[in-house]
């Protein structure tokens, strides 16, 4: 007997059809004597609505309220599959994030877990019960609802998972595993037995739709083996057949480069003509960091007059803040003016066989130069590069590169 998390994504709780599809799984597996517990996402599109609401009354709405509004597509989804579960005979119960309780930080609309009272979840899985808990949601310090950010589900299984000590936290989507780059653009792309916690962290982090970023990151240190299982095909048992995310040790032969990942919701920002002093890049990335306003890549460039440019790259949702926290330190930062482009795209490849190989990022450099792809910025780590391109270079980008590295199917 093993304890299992069973998260299901949007398109997969999509309607009532999903809904009973995803209960007739769970019951499989609580039949094959496991004890089960289950977190949803909202149902596909459910949450977008809720956001485009919030934002038509009001671009800069109080986030605490935002969170009451979008929280509520998960506990929609939560009741109606312990409904569907109970119809066909498995004893089970909805769970919102408070009821756990899930414990998160003040942070609004990005809030991070602190910890899961998993203890009464716990008796009721032993005594045959299956919970269903909404994900992307817990409670903060000010007993108000708060949400995770988008993906948030994941986040909520894989700290369930852990919470619970359970064996393995399977993730079902609407693909069937990890692949080398996204199928949709890539025909050849190749899908993953297994993948490294940290290179899973890479390519989340830069686009890569699959796993949530802080997803991958609490599994890496929690420990937590995660599948990545599609919700409509029928593996030849169930909870396999999906792509393992499991520690590098556990892997045999690494490939140099085991994936390349793009992300669209990038923006561009540039600072023109800030002065050249100690502290200048607090005094411009800290009002930021206190809006909550993440910056990925950054590149500074200095003038003969002795001021600089700083361009970096937020998340295209965060401009319109960026811009408005930026205005209002004007007078501290003192730049001439503020420049940007939200027609970028970040096109990155990892691989944790990076470490080992040289010239990974040359030939990165020297096949977007034969497309005639200009690099904006790069940025780079231990086993990732990643590149700033024109937004209508990205499929062009992904398909050389992933030729490029030898990761075309055969």
């Amino acid at each position: 007997m093993a304890r299992i998390v069973m998260k299901f994504g949007g398109t997969s709780v999509a309607d009532l059809d999903r809904i009973r599809n995803v209960a007739r799984r769970v019951k499989r597996q609580v039949d094959a004597g496991h004890e089960v517990a289950v977190v949803v996402s909202a149902m596909s599109g459910v949450t977008n609505q809720l956001v485009a609401w919030c934002q038509a009354l009001a671009p800069l709405h109080d986030a605490r309220e935002y969170d009451a509004v979008v929280a509520t597509g998960e506990q929609v989804t939560s009741g109606l599959t312990a409904i569907a579960l109970q119809e066909i005979g498995v004893d089970a119960r909805s769970w919102a994030g408070w009821q756990i309780p899930l414990f998160t930080d003040g942070a609004h609309g990005k809030a991070r877990i602190d910890r899961i009272a998993g203890e009464t979840l716990l008796a009721r899985m032993a005594a045959g019960q299956v919970p269903v808990v909404a994900g992307f949601q817990g409670i903060g310090p000010d007993n108000r609802v708060t949400t995770l950010g988008r993906g948030g589900s994941d986040t909520s299984a894989v700290a369930l998972a852990a919470a619970l000590r359970a064996d393995r936290c399977d993730i079902y989507t609407d693909v069937d595993g990890i692949y080398t780059t996204d199928p949709r653009i890539v025909a050849r792309a190749r899908k993953l037995d297994k993948i490294a916690y940290e290179e899973m962290l890479e390519l989340a982090s830069v686009g890569a739709r699959v796993l949530q970023t802080r997803s991958v990151e609490l599994a890496m240190k929690e420990n937590v083996r995660v599948q990545v299982l599609s919700s409509f095909k029928d593996a030849p048992e169930e909870g396999t057949g999906g792509s393992l995310v499991v520690d590098e040790d556990e892997i045999v032969e690494q490939e140099i480069v085991s994936g390349i990942a793009y992300s669209r919701d990038e923006a561009k920002i540039t600072v023109r003509r800030v002065p050249d002093r100690p502290g200048i890049a607090a005094a411009i990335f800290g009002p930021l960091t206190e809006a909550n306003v993440n910056v990925d890549m950054i590149v500074q460039n200095m003038s003969a007059d002795g001021t600089t440019d700083m361009t970096f790259t937020v998340g295209r949702a965060d401009l319109k803040l960026a811009q408005a926290t930026l205005a209002n330190a004007s007078a501290t930062v003192g730049y001439a003016e503020i420049l940007t482009d939200p027609d970028v795209a970040k096109i990155s490849v990892v691989g944790v066989g990076m470490r080992s190989h040289v010239g990974v990022a040359n030939t990165m450099f020297r096949t977007l130069a034969e497309k005639g792809i200009n690099i904006q910025v790069i940025s780079t780590s231990e086993i990732k590069v990643s590149v700033l391109v024109g937004a209508e270079y990205t499929e062009l980008a992904v398909r050389a590169l992933h030729t490029a590295y030898g990761l075309d199917a055969a």
